[in-house]
């Protein structure tokens, strides 16, 4: 079963308007994150043809609150590049939306970050980064912090709690943030995380181990 899951990502701004639109990339190709994951061209050919079918864009939310969309997507397009975003800001109906506006102006919001389902990805372990091949988009907010602070780790332990696997990149960034160097945690995934794979007989009591691991920190 795939989870709805987040990529934090820089905020590169082209031009902001004095009537609230704005212009810029949302994801830049082939730039690794701080969590080692690689978005590539094409990663989001499909998905927006999808909304280019449903004749919509994905909502533009303030921090993935769900009850709080500030704006609109005009146009959003993958070019050599990245995935360039054009929108509104409701400025003049949305006192969020002119808040954010004041801070995009001011170059304290920094931040975009995409809901998605993650449909094809890859690990790519020359160069230990996670190749992200096709995305499902769902939102895109725009975010003070471009770090997600909303803890990875307990959506592994949910998703642990559940059953369920989860999938290797939550894992590697949930044992990054309770306290694994990026090498150790590259060398728990390349060793290790196979131990947790459904196909295995032991899988329950693996999955269990890991589980346990995290929570002691």
């Amino acid at each position: 079963m795939q989870t709805k899951q987040r990529l934090d990502l820089p905020l590169t701004i082209k031009s902001v308007s004095d009537s609230g639109e704005f212009e810029g990339y949302g994801s830049v190709f082939g730039v690794e994150d701080s969590y080692s994951d690689v978005v590539v061209r094409g990663a989001f050919t499909a998905t927006l043809e999808k909304w280019k079918a449903k004749g919509r864009l994905p909502a533009m939310l303030w921090q993935h609150n769900m009850s709080e969309p500030i704006g609109i997507y005009t146009e959003m397009r993958e070019d050599d590049i990245g995935l360039y975003v054009k929108g509104r800001l409701l400025i003049d109906a949305d006192p969020l939306a002119k808040r954010a506006h004041a801070h995009m102006k001011a170059g304290s919001l920094s931040g975009m970050s995409i809901g998605y389902m993650l449909d094809d990805y890859e690990y790519d372990k020359e160069k230990g980064v996670w190749i992200l091949k096709a995305i499902d988009l769902w939102e895109v907010s725009l975010v003070t912090f471009p770090a997600n602070d909303d803890a990875r780790i307990t959506d592994v332990k949910s998703l642990l709690a559940r059953g369920e696997t989860p999938p290797p990149s939550k894992v590697e960034r949930a044992l990054r943030e309770v306290g694994f160097s990026g090498s150790q945690a590259k060398a728990f995934m390349a060793k290790g995380y196979s131990a947790v794979s459904p196909r295995e007989a032991d899988a329950d009591n693996a999955m269990q181990s890991l589980k346990s691991l995290l929570t002691r920190f």
